[in-house]
């Protein structure tokens, strides 16, 4: 289920512009069924320049046709002339002033329309379907896309029976709206009926927070403090709450940004003196502390003097008068 809308008109006005932008308060259906037909044709007579959108816009009562296109130089021609002839047809037919505008697709291995186109050629020429499947998606990944998915209807190989096979690769989210899907669908007439072809291509998140304000989250509401005033038991806790948290002091008059008041029990800065601080004079020997100070040496203790010894007598010395 879900899977049957058309990527492109599911985003239309959301990341994905009109492929005609006029207005018109009468003859809508004139110019609408004109719109149809300049593309029709078109498309019939650029069928071999890989032709991937065309655009019509309708200032005033001109006409300017953009074509999006992997070979301009088939559109334009050899100095203009093809793209020339192709104004005056258009003019011719449009009774119009026409101004055509070619832009080139540098990737067209990333644009879901040629891919479904290139897919549709193989397969007019005999090219076994899978294989053609295969390298569409192959060469869409090697390039840079994020995810793309290819579906083939109808008398695959020439059976007597319709049946649709596909392959799909990478991520696909088509109920994304903010994803960037590009579709594209090309029909192989064979000799054994119509294949069709349907190519989803995958290129990441478009995400302009400017234009995208509904996608990012709203801030949660905060309580108010003055609602936990008649909470009963909790009245103390909510005394306490406000006295550590003092409530915003009034804005100004003229309209300025309300400003909080400082707590008067926060630790207030020391005043530095303007003039700076010189240590005191101190003397050599207090200059280092007491335990760094050297020990000083002990002088030695005095000798006790010695008792002067007596004169020898002659008894003393043996001598006999």
């Amino acid at each position: 289920m879900g899977q049957k809308v058309h990527p492109y008109g599911f985003r239309l006005g959301f990341n994905k512009p009109w492929r005609s932008r006029w207005f018109a308060k009468q003859g809508y259906a004139k110019l609408l069924q004109e719109d149809m037909e300049l593309k029709e044709t078109l498309r019939e007579r650029l069928k071999s320049a890989s032709v991937s959108s065309i655009e019509v816009d309708r200032p005033g009562n001109k006409l300017r046709v953009t074509i999006r296109t992997s070979r301009p130089g088939i559109i334009i021609g050899r100095k203009g002339a093809e793209i020339e002839k192709l104004k005056q047809d258009m003019a011719k037919k449009t009774k119009r002033e026409v101004f055509v505008d070619i832009q080139e697709v540098h990737k067209p291995e990333l644009d879901a329309q040629l891919v479904s186109e290139s897919i549709a050629l193989q397969l007019e020429k005999r090219v076994a379907f899978r294989r053609a499947m295969r390298k569409a998606v192959d060469s869409a990944l090697r390039f840079g896309c994020k995810g793309i998915k290819v579906r083939v209807s109808g008398r695959l190989n020439g059976a007597e029976i319709a049946r649709s096979e596909w392959y799909l690769q990478g991520q696909l989210p088509l109920h994304t709206l903010r994803a960037d899907i590009d579709y594209g669908f090309a029909e192989a007439h064979t000799t054994y009926g119509v294949i069709g072809i349907k190519a989803w291509l995958y290129k990441g998140e478009i995400l302009d927070l400017t234009k995208r304000r509904g996608l990012l989250p709203e801030p949660e509401p905060r309580r108010d403090s003055r609602e936990r005033r008649d909470r009963g038991d909790r009245g103390d806790r909510g005394r306490r709450d406000r006295e550590m948290h003092p409530p915003a002091a009034p804005a100004a008059e003229h309209g300025g940004p309300a400003t909080q008041a400082a707590p008067s029990d926060l630790p207030r800065p020391a005043i530095r003196p303007s003039t700076p601080i010189l240590p005191p004079l101190m003397s050599p020997q207090q200059q280092q502390p007491s335990w760094k100070q050297e020990a000083r040496p002990e002088p030695p203790p005095a000798e006790e003097p010695k008792p002067a010894e007596a004169a020898p007598t002659p008894e003393d010395s043996g001598e006999k008068k």
